[in-house]
């Protein structure tokens, strides 16, 4: 059957010759689709089907090409390949009509190209993530960069298919609009020498906890890609970076605290200033009596009373010669509880130190680490200790600074004063 034959029978129910020539057309088109789409579903229930399955039981990296459609993508091909035989035999090949669906065609060819490529680099993106050890990985930026060259590829070839220019012409032409093509795919550019950047010097990788306050960032990183770095902040917000911002900017990436062996806890206790005083006997005999603080004491009383008996022979004053302190003491105990404590990590910074006074007092800072990093059991234990040294403080003779509150407010008396008015005591 040619489309000479199945125009005249058209033409002989009486239809003008114009018309005839596009119902024939027409009724062509219909019946190399139905033809097309048959070969495709078949090709796909059969062929395609079988590899499928086939590589998903054999391969681990099976997974991503038929998530991303790669084979699907593929079989495209077969009704193009259909369609462009039947316009070769069907249609005049010196016509206007062969011209235009032959050009149609061939840009359909380069659009499943550029589609397959896309989903073949996509695909090898998931593969990597499955073979890699680690979290880190510099791919996601080459294959972004090369998805977008694929593209640009494929839109100057479709440009030279309908133009019948070739396409090194249409480059150059492309080529004397630099500064526009720069103007126009700045944010890209800038994104993809980003992420390369990002890969070479390992900034940051997908599943850092990252801070980034100025664009309300505090979470997981989920993608990086060549526009965006997707974080998913720890109240399941999403919040988008620009890809740039993660070398232009300045952030916090938790990396090394989760990679190391501990976690740091950094908290200061306030002590007031009016309980520090020099410690008497009897504090000391009480605080002998505190295990973990038994052979500090009686070392620093040694070295004390050794150090007075040669400086301050005739000391007769607490201020003459060298005294412990109840803070000093409280300091003492606070580094003797860690110690024991186990889950803090000995082999990292271990310091409690006294800060210079303020006007909300003396800070004694507890600046240690913790050996579980995972944030629920990390807050547990910091809260653990600054639980029983808040309720240790007052054995000590220390009082704890805060602001006066209504409770505070409520045990000042009111006298009257001379005139009869009143004045608080």
């Amino acid at each position: 059957m040619t489309l000479d034959w199945l125009n005249e029978q058209i033409s002989q129910y009486g239809i003008p010759a114009g018309m005839a020539e596009i119902v024939t057309l027409f009724i062509f088109f219909l019946f190399v689709s139905f033809f097309a789409v048959i070969a495709t579903a078949a090709l796909r229930k059969t062929i395609v089907a079988f590899i499928i399955r086939w590589i998903e039981k054999k391969y681990q990296w099976g997974a991503p090409l038929v998530h991303n459609n790669f084979f699907i993508r593929i079989s495209w091909f077969v009704p193009l390949a259909i369609f462009s035989n039947a316009i070769d035999s069907m249609l005049d090949q010196s016509g206007a009509a062969h011209l235009l669906a032959q050009r149609l065609i061939m840009s359909c060819f380069v659009i499943v190209a550029v589609l397959s490529a896309s989903s073949l680099l996509s695909s090898m993106l998931g593969i990597e993530s499955l073979t890699r050890k680690t979290k880190r990985s510099m791919l996601q930026g080459y294959v972004d960069g090369l998805k977008i060259v694929s593209y640009v590829l494929g839109a100057i070839f479709i440009i030279s298919i309908f133009t019948g220019r070739s396409p090194w012409g249409v480059l150059s032409i492309l080529g004397g609009l630099t500064a526009v093509i720069l103007l126009i795919f700045k944010d890209t550019i800038l994104g993809f020498v980003a992420s390369l950047q990002i890969g070479a010097l390992d900034l940051v990788r997908v599943g850092d906890w990252i801070e980034m306050p100025q664009y309300g960032a505090d979470g997981d990183v989920i993608s990086i890609s060549i526009h965006t770095v997707k974080v998913q902040n720890f109240d399941k917000t999403i919040t988008t970076i620009p890809t740039y911002a993660m070398v232009s900017s300045s952030f916090k990436n938790w990396r090394g605290m989760q990679e190391s062996q501990g976690r740091r806890i950094k908290r200061p206790l306030l002590i007031d200033l009016h309980s520090i005083r020099f410690c008497d006997e009897e504090m000391l005999s009480r605080c002998k009596e505190i295990e973990i603080l038994k052979e500090y004491l009686e070392n620093k009383e040694k070295e004390i009373e050794a150090y007075n008996a040669t400086h301050f022979p005739k000391a007769s004053t607490p201020l003459s010669g060298r005294r412990q302190t109840n803070v000093g003491v409280f300091r003492a105990y606070i580094v003797a509880y860690l110690k024991k404590n186990a889950n803090i990590n000995p082999d990292m910074t271990f310091l409690v130190r006294q800060l210079p006074p303020t006007d909300h007092g003396l800070p004694i800072e507890v600046y240690v680490f913790s050996k579980d990093q995972k944030w629920a059991n990390y807050e547990a234990i910091q809260a653990d200790i600054f639980d029983h040294l808040l309720a240790a403080a007052p054995e000590f003779g220390l009082r704890l600074f805060q602001l006066p509150s209504g409770y505070d407010l409520r045990s000042l008396s009111l006298m009257p004063a001379v005139d009869g008015s009143v004045m608080k005591d």
